[in-house]
């Protein structure tokens, strides 16, 4: 039996080489052995950290390597279930960018397939692998704030003067929605454990050339703690900000940094409790990518349980397209 995963990356995206490569490099039970690009040239960048890396100059190549046992994607997102479907159909593991298809109807075939090969394969939705949102889970279902009454989650940069930005175009399937709504949605099923109710859903978007650069959600949600309201914003068109507040009767947990820990800043859990008290815990050493990479070994080499399978990747999918459904224009 494989004892480490041998990884290929598909493209020499700038995210791959400031994250994902590097988290794969370093990660335990992982070895990054390959990149896929036609550019020769942008695959340097990545040697440099990782000198025994080999480079094949198409997709495919990769994929017909015997030396691959699991393959990351962080193509556009248009792209993403093609080369998912592709990647498992020649016998790969796959972690692929959220989001991993453009519509819930998409991921039925891949978990389709992903059960008819018996091959592990997920969206790359790193923040439930931090302990920070690992902690807040915790702390929500063991009642530290009373029942959930509202969650409100801002996740919001501006990358207006980046015209050619995969998020900026639409025939990549751009758009702040695509891009962090998945965060904004997942974070909050994640660590209360609950799902939107659909029918609830009212959200305003503003788009410029095709795509949403500002969008305002809320709704309720029902869980285990029984039904609570939920708000959130995500843009690419305004100064940045990442929070995520859980309001309960009794007590509000705020997260810090949550979905760029340690680059947007100090990921923090923050919970505050009556009388003025704050309980403040730290996790400035913990690697999400890392961690991540990790996780997915775990489950594709063992078959241990993966945090975020393609059924939470469906359901977070699945507000999206309900989201965009209701829209109505700011």
């Amino acid at each position: 039996m494989v004892k480490v995963l041998r990884w290929g990356v598909l493209g020499a995206s700038n995210f791959a080489w400031e994250q994902m490569a590097p988290a794969i490099h370093m990660a335990e039970g992982a070895e990054l052995a390959a990149i896929a690009t036609p550019h020769a040239d942008k695959a340097v960048r990545f040697q440099a950290f990782c000198p025994s890396l080999r480079v094949h100059s198409s997709y495919e190549a990769l994929l017909a390597d015997p030396g691959i046992d699991a393959v990351y994607i962080p193509l556009p997102n248009h792209l993403h279930v093609e080369w998912t479907k592709k990647a498992l159909r020649a016998g790969k593991h796959v972690l692929t960018e959220k989001p991993i298809a453009m519509s819930a109807a998409e991921i039925d075939d891949l978990i389709a397939l992903r059960d008819s090969t018996g091959l592990m394969a997920a969206e790359a939705f790193m923040i439930v692998q931090h302990p920070q949102f690992q902690r807040a889970r915790q702390l929500v279902q063991d009642g530290a704030i009373g029942r959930v009454e509202h969650v409100d989650v801002a996740f919001t940069y501006d990358n207006r003067e980046d015209v050619t930005n995969i998020r900026n175009r639409p025939e990549t399937g751009g758009g702040s929605i695509p891009d962090i709504g998945v965060y904004a949605f997942g974070s909050a099923r994640f660590v209360t454990g609950a799902e939107p109710e659909l029918d609830s859903l009212q959200s305003r978007i503003r788009f410029e050339n095709g795509v949403d650069v500002y969008a305002q959600v809320t709704g309720r949600f029902t869980g285990p703690t029984g039904p609570f309201t939920y708000s959130s914003i995500t843009s690419m068109r305004l100064f940045p900000r990442q929070e995520v507040v859980f309001q309960g009767e009794t007590g509000l947990i705020r997260l810090t940094a949550p979905f760029n820990a340690n680059i947007f800043g100090e990921a923090r859990v923050e919970l505050h409790r009556p009388g003025l008290s704050v309980t403040v815990e730290r996790f400035p050493d913990a690697r999400q990518y890392k961690l991540q990479v990790e996780a997915f070994g775990r489950s594709a080499l063992t078959g241990a349980p993966y945090a975020w399978p393609l059924e939470q990747a469906k359901a977070s999918q699945t507000m999206i397209d309900r989201v965009f459904a209701v829209a109505q224009p700011i």
